[in-house]
């Protein structure tokens, strides 16, 4: 068996998985996020009790939201206590056997090139639109890093200046500390927001949606302008990468209005004689990370 951990803001999510990746179970828990000793002995029994359940002591991939460093310490993350933390080291000595670490993004990409929308191309681009907006390059079959293991951390790149200048948007501060990061816009927290703005009331995202579905001026606007930011995001990864296909994952790509007017909002942004690649939802959901998470300790055990 292999276990695959998916940590989230709220929840860690922990699949079991035989040799082909097919899943045969799966629970969740709440997440740790101000304590690192607790994280660590939350994963650590949780891991324990899926030895206990499988009778195996199983390789170990975990899905971290944030930017894991080329010298495996983890910055940029939404789980505050993981923050300027060596966790693939330190769980590694707790769970006394290899223990994989990568980012969550990137592993769901990874998931989705071998096993999922991926599948039978060689450069897959993969995105998460959710509460926040990541994602990450698959190239043969392997994630493409980088120096920095930064390579398609498209969510804190800049928005468009032309979508700025356009809608009129102010330059909103993002939890990395720098300000005008795409994802505060592209993300189902920056839909949230947009929405808030122009209609000058605290929404939610789903309160946008139903607006739009009642045809509502505002929520309408509100799409154009999405559609924009999102279009001019993906559209620069696909000037920067060339993949052969978009894979989009995420809250967001469930959301039709959103997926089906993708391509063209792409399009949009792109110069002329560009052709935007296929765009494919994600076969595998929100369990494509932990599914990523688990190949990659599956490599690492050799």
């Amino acid at each position: 068996m292999i276990y695959g951990l998916d940590i989230g803001g709220t929840k860690i999510e922990i699949a079991v998985f035989d040799e082909q990746f097919a899943l045969a179970e799966r629970w969740r828990v709440a997440t740790p996020t101000t304590d690192y000793d607790e994280f660590l002995d939350t994963v650590h029994a949780q891991v324990a009790l899926a030895d206990a359940k499988f009778g195996a002591k199983a390789p170990v991939g975990i899905a971290l939201p944030g930017v894991v460093a080329a010298q495996g310490l983890v910055i940029s993350s939404n789980v505050a206590c993981l923050n300027q933390q060596q966790v693939g080291v330190d769980l590694t000595a707790q769970l006394q056997r290899p223990v994989a670490i990568g980012n969550d993004c990137r592993l769901f990409v990874l998931s989705e090139a071998l096993l999922g929308a991926g599948r039978g191309f060689s450069r897959v681009f993969g995105v998460i639109l959710g509460t926040g907006a990541g994602g990450g390059l698959c190239v043969d079959g392997e994630i493409y890093q980088g120096r920095h293991q930064l390579a398609g951390e498209l969510g804190h790149q800049s928005i468009a200046a032309r979508v700025l200048m356009q809608y009129q948007l102010p330059l909103y501060r993002c939890g990395c500390g720098l300000e005008g990061c795409a994802e505060t816009y592209i993300s189902g927290t920056g839909l949230a927001r947009l929405y808030s703005h122009f209609s000058q009331q605290d929404h939610s995202t789903y309160d946008w949606l139903q607006a739009l579905r009642r045809h509502e001026p505002v929520a309408q606007h509100c799409f154009a302008c999405y559609l924009d930011a999102l279009g001019a995001a993906l559209a620069a990864q696909v000037l920067a990468y060339d993949p052969d296909v978009l894979v989009i994952g995420g809250g967001l790509s469930d959301i039709d209005e959103i997926f089906q007017a993708l391509p063209a909002a792409i399009g949009r942004h792109l110069f002329s004689g560009v052709t935007v690649p296929p765009v494919r939802r994600a076969e595998y959901g929100a369990a494509s990370g932990e599914r990523g998470a688990a190949i990659l300790g599956a490599r690492l055990a050799g």
